[in-house]
């Protein structure tokens, strides 16, 4: 995926979330399956989740290979990268992301205000991402809690992923 596909994708599934959200009724939000999160808290890690990537993008490229390297191999296509992804799900299907691990209770009527903050994340990450070459994709490296050292190209590939991923969930489990 180019930076095109890649910034077209995430504003998709952002789109097709919210809208998701928005066809349910307002008590939707704080559903909650026996030992799960409320269905609000997905839209809670998906900000959790975009912050720190906001965030990398943001740095200089010669901090992030200071601090991570580079990579030492080609990016993987989007689908090699959900692959992985949904495997390594499998094999640890309790594992929550350090960046969500203390969810914040949310009531219904904190809804629009999630919904604000990950498009504006998500606007600002398009942004970046926009801007970065097919060398900076490709070299620069960032790590990701579940999948370990990921190519830029490949962490905002699995983004865009990530978003449709708790969609599906939710309709999957809390419809």
């Amino acid at each position: 995926m180019d930076t095109t596909e890649i910034t077209n994708e995430l504003k998709k599934s952002e789109t097709a979330i919210i809208k998701f959200f928005e066809s349910r009724e307002p008590a939707f939000w704080e559903k909650k399956p026996v030992g799960k999160w409320t269905a609000g808290q997905h839209i809670i890690h998906l900000v959790q989740s975009t912050r720190p990537l906001l965030k990398a993008v943001s740095l200089p490229g010669f901090f992030l290979k200071w601090k991570f390297g580079t990579s030492n191999r080609p990016s993987r296509t989007y689908d090699q990268v959900v692959a992985r992804y949904l495997e390594k799900l499998a094999s640890a299907p309790d594992v929550v992301s350090p960046f969500s691990s203390k969810m914040p209770e949310s009531p219904a009527g904190e809804k629009q205000r999630w919904f604000s903050e990950l498009s504006q994340l998500n606007d600002k990450l398009n942004k970046k991402t926009a801007k970065l070459t097919d060398r900076q994709l490709d070299t620069l490296i960032v790590p990701h809690p579940l999948l370990g050292k990921m190519t830029l190209r490949e962490i905002l590939m699995w983004n865009t992923f990530h978003t449709e991923h708790h969609r599906r969930v939710l309709l999957e489990k809390y419809v």
